[in-house]
């Protein structure tokens, strides 16, 4: 995290605490915790994490706020100015408990609110943090167990750009979807409608794949044989009805560093949805090219370029096409 790009306005951490059986306890810390340097340290972890991250979810406030008071809330908080950063967190934490308990879900942990400045956004952060036991190195080398935030398994966790929510966007809400049901309840807290729009999202990914090929420096049947790689992936998803799984895709589309397409993916200025079936009418831009002048319309297959069935002239900035078809050839020998 650098002050250039991310900025705390107010952070907390709270605890929920589950029982063995009955409903959960809180532990409110009474004030913000202080901005130094560990809080920095923790807010920068927890926004990497998110980011980094694959499964995520999109979406913008249900209009039921009476059983979904998030929105209400944050427009205190943001817009009124009846609820300072204290108020808020406290408020929150007692509607995360209602659904915690509701769900009857297993695990409680500590709960960590912040406001922060990310990339000139405004954000409302939550995450439900769990414990693990470590090791460290004490006095005399000797080895001591040591408990801390267990962020490599962070499940919970959702951000509210406020900046966008303000400006009116489709979507402003993004939450992990965790494993199970985890996303279900936490999705109630937010008071998150999902919004995935599958051809749009598919327009996008497309878009991301075309540019990635662009940018790897491959020769021109390699990156050919990437994209149709990526259509073949893309449509027996669409066939199947299977949702989009983004470390999949990446892993079937690009097996020499799958690692490398799926941080393109998952890049969070991106905001690419996860779990929509990808929409085959925006599949075709990744096997062929579609131009347009004042004069004329073209359309053809990548795979023309490589049988020269199409061949372009570079210097005279000319495209030639062979094997007219012999309807074609009547009509231009007319014209």
């Amino acid at each position: 995290m650098t002050e250039s790009t991310h900025a705390i306005t107010a952070l907390v951490i709270h605890r929920l605490i589950r029982e063995a059986e009955g409903p959960s306890r809180l532990d409110l810390r009474p004030a913000p915790n202080p901005v130094d340097d560990a809080a920095v340290r923790l807010m920068e972890r927890l926004c990497r994490h998110f980011a980094e991250r694959p499964g995520k979810g999109y979406g913008h406030f249900e209009q039921d706020e009476r059983n979904f008071p998030m929105p209400a809330l944050v427009r205190r908080h943001v817009v009124e100015g009846s609820l300072d950063f204290a108020a808020l967190s406290a408020e929150m934490l007692a509607h995360l408990q209602q659904r915690v308990d509701e769900d009857k879900v297993e695990e409680g942990g500590y709960v960590l609110i912040a406001r922060a400045t990310v990339f000139g956004a405004d954000c409302l952060y939550v995450a439900l943090l769990q414990e693990t036991l470590g090791s460290v190195i004490g006095d005399g080398l000797a080895i001591h167990d040591s408990p801390h935030l267990d962020f490599g398994g962070l499940q919970v966790a959702g951000r509210i750009d406020i900046t966008a929510w303000q400006a009116g966007a489709e979507r402003y809400i993004a939450f992990l979807k965790g494993r199970g049901d985890v996303a279900g309840w936490f999705k109630r807290f937010l008071g998150c409608t999902d919004v995935v729009i599958a051809l749009k999202e598919t327009k996008k990914l497309v878009e991301t794949l075309a540019h990635f090929a662009d940018t790897q420096q491959l020769e021109a049947p390699a990156r050919d044989e990437l994209l149709q790689r990526a259509h073949l992936v893309l449509e027996q998803m669409h066939e199947s009805g299977a949702p989009l799984d983004l470390a999949a895709v990446a892993g079937e589309v690009f097996p020499d560093a799958p690692q490398k397409l799926a941080e393109t993916l998952q890049d969070e200025a991106l905001d690419l949805a996860s779990g929509f079936v990808p929409d085959k009418r925006a599949l075709r831009p990744l096997i062929r090219f579609k131009a347009a002048a004042e004069d004329w319309k073209l359309e053809f297959e990548r795979s023309g370029l490589r049988a020269g069935t199409v061949q372009y002239d570079e210097a005279n900035n000319t495209l030639v096409l062979t094997n007219v078809p012999e309807s074609l050839r009547k009509v231009l020998l007319e014209g």
